[in-house]
């Protein structure tokens, strides 16, 4: 607990935690209310099925939205988003019946394209704003306070639509991101913004506490020096930022890294700070440091070579179309169980407290496990709970819903913290709206397949066999990674990717 209480005296993980709670509590409650007012405006529960669509489909776009979040400051990035949803809700002031009804999916398609670049945004400054040590914790209560609105604000949404209607939860909507944009403007952050190849400077970590060691996000073009080897170049700044640096120099140095960058063998034995090779973990390769004039797709790339991020992306997108298949039995257990569809609600609030309690420890856990062996428990405790749902009990549904709420997020958190580390800052937006695209996409997969199957096979052999598949993709993240020698060992094509 040492490492959460460090998160919470941390000054910017603060404000970023008390934005997520406000923004989220307004999200939640328009999350629930909107299919209601639309079903309410329209009686078609197929048209009310579309708001969650309308909300989740910019969600596929996320890699191209994401760019954003690299190509402008993030900080202004975020004030402005909540101010754009805070300025956009009120047009639902004038839905008034079911011709308005285009109004309100528009509304929401718009309010979840926001949230992609809202969320690449918040996860790429949150990786340069708090302590490399402390990402895990972060991450974990950032989860627990997101699953905890779930809980407390869809009563009070609904609570306020049966007072003021659809327009009154618009609106309150609309005030959480106007608080939300003025706590982000409390942010104390230095953003960098490098072209091709040029690495960090020292003045790049002005706001950084003292004692932090850069991260391969934050520092992506420099290495530590070998003892014993002497610096060829001692620099402050970067040939661009440094206006007293000579011209002999600045062209010494763009000679040396052309040089660097034009070599497929570099010398493992140099390593000096004009290196383009991340400190903390030897990427797949040697490659240029990203920059805004990064080719589309770099993002996937970087993620698909690289021997920590694969594994983790593709177990977190497995497990999101497995709980898609899950989910979309809850109403089959609970005809099982003989209880109405009321009962849901209990099933689900089980399900927030286990993702609340996973997220306050995720943490610790995560620096004792590993983000691998994490998100491979945390797997394997959701395998199991969804496969004892075969059986008809009533407090053994309650515990299954309750771990499965626990071990759903542990992939969730271990892969946005292993993005946030193990990618170069000025990539890092796009990798993290990629990386959202491809682990929470197949979740709408599973839900259409689910329902599918629901229908042609008994609820009970499903989820048994739904529990052992599930348990099966746990087995990769116990086996050991492959190393980055073997993957730069590959073609110069995919060892190179940006």
């Amino acid at each position: 607990m040492t490492r959460t209480w460090a998160v919470l005296h941390d000054r910017n993980a603060r404000l970023f935690l008390i934005a997520v709670t406000v923004s989220g509590f307004g999200t939640s409650a328009l999350w629930l209310v909107s299919g209601v007012w639309v079903k309410d405006l329209t009686g078609s529960d197929g048209l009310a099925a579309l708001c969650m669509l309308a909300m989740w489909s910019p969600t596929l776009a996320g890699p191209l939205l994401g760019a954003l979040a690299d190509r402008v400051p993030r900080k202004p990035l975020l004030i402005a988003g909540s101010l754009l949803l805070a300025a956009l809700l009120p047009v639902l002031f004038a839905v008034d019946g079911r011709d308005r009804v285009w109004l309100v999916l528009t509304v929401l398609f718009v309010y979840g394209a926001a949230g992609v670049v809202h969320d690449s945004a918040e996860s790429a400054l949150v990786a340069g704003a708090v302590a490399p040590p402390l990402l895990g914790d972060f991450n974990g209560l950032r989860m627990a306070v997101t699953e905890g609105m779930k809980l407390v604000a869809p009563p009070a949404g609904a609570g306020l639509y049966a007072l003021q209607g659809g327009p009154g939860v618009a609106l309150l909507d609309a005030i959480t991101f106007v608080l939300a944009a003025l706590l982000y403007t409390g942010l104390r952050v230095r953003e960098n913004r490098r072209g091709p190849l040029a690495p960090p400077t020292s003045r790049d970590a002005g706001d950084e506490p003292s004692g932090r060691e850069a991260t391969a996000a934050e520092a992506p073009g420099r290495r530590p020096t070998t003892p014993g080897r002497p610096r060829l170049f001692k620099r402050k700044a970067t040939a661009p930022e440094a206006p007293g640096l000579s011209p002999t120099a600045t062209d010494r140095r763009t000679l040396f890294r052309r040089a660097s960058a034009a070599s497929n063998t570099p010398d493992p034995g140099r390593a000096t700070e004009t290196d383009p090779q991340p400190s903390r973990r030897p990427s797949p390769g040697s490659r240029p440091t990203p920059s805004r004039r990064t080719p589309v797709g770099a993002d996937i790339r970087h993620i698909w070579v690289h021997p920590i991020l694969r594994p983790l992306i593709l177990a977190g997108g497995t497990t999101m179309l497995l709980a898609g298949l899950n989910g979309a039995l809850i109403y089959a257990v609970i005809d099982g169980l003989g209880h109405s569809p009321g009962y849901a609600g209990a099933l689900y609030a089980a399900q927030g407290a286990g993702s609340v309690a996973v997220g306050l420890l995720s943490g610790p856990a995560l620096r004792r496990l590993g983000e691998r062996r994490f998100a491979a428990y945390g797997i394997a405790l959701t395998a199991v709970a969804a496969g004892l749902r075969a059986i008809p009990s009533d407090p053994l549904a309650l515990a299954s819903s309750a771990a499965i709420g626990a071990g759903l997020p542990c992939v969730l958190i271990a892969a946005l913290t292993a993005v946030q580390r193990e990618t170069p800052d000025a990539l890092l937006g796009r990798a993290v709206a990629t990386a959202h695209t491809l682990v929470y996409a197949p979740n709408v997969l599973g839900l259409a397949a689910g329902a599918a199957l629901v229908e042609l096979v008994d609820q009970r052999p499903l989820s048994a066999l739904l529990g052992v598949v599930w348990l099966a993709t746990a087995v990769p993240l116990f086996q050991r990674p492959a190393s980055a020698s073997r993957i730069a060992s590959r073609s110069p094509s995919d060892a190179n990717p940006a």
